[in-house]
C-alpha cells in the first residue's frame, strides 16, 4: 500500500469530522470487492502480519482483565530481556503467559 494514502486521526478528530457531517473518504466499494484470497495475500505481504499469519487462533480465549496486585519479583535477565524486546506492554504479556500456565495446570489436574 502506498504510504501517501495513509492518514491518521485521533478519536477526537474523527468525532469532530462526524459532527461536521463529513463523510468517510474510504473507497468502500473497493473494500467490498476484495475476496478472501485478496485479503490473505495483502496480509502475507504486510510485515506487521508476518509472524501472525499461520497461528491457529481457533483455541483463543477471551480474557477479561482482572485487578492487578503490585509485587516485586526476580526473574532471569534473559526472560525480562525477551519480553521487553517485544515493546510496550511486556508486563501484560508476562501476565498472560503466567495465566495460560495456570489454566493448563488446572485443566490437567481437573
Amino acid at each position: 500500500m502506498s504510504k501517501e494514502r495513509i492518514v491518521r486521526y485521533s478519536a477526537e478528530e474523527i468525532e469532530e469530522k462526524i459532527a461536521r457531517g463529513e463523510k468517510s473518504k474510504t473507497d468502500w466499494a473497493r473494500v467490498d470487492a476484495l475476496t478472501d484470497e485478496d485479503i490473505e495475500r495483502a496480509m502475507r505481504d504486510d510485515p506487521d502480519w508476518q509472524d501472525l499469519m499461520d497461528i491457529d487462533w481457533s483455541k483463543a480465549v477471551m480474557v477479561n482483565p482482572q485487578r492487578k496486585k503490585a509485587i516485586s519479583i526476580r526473574l532471569d535477565e534473559d526472560i525480562v530481556d525477551f519480553f521487553q524486546a517485544s515493546g510496550k506492554g511486556y508486563q501484560t504479556r508476562i501476565n498472560a503467559v503466567l495465566r495460560h500456565f495456570i489454566t493448563e495446570q488446572k485443566r490437567s489436574k481437573g
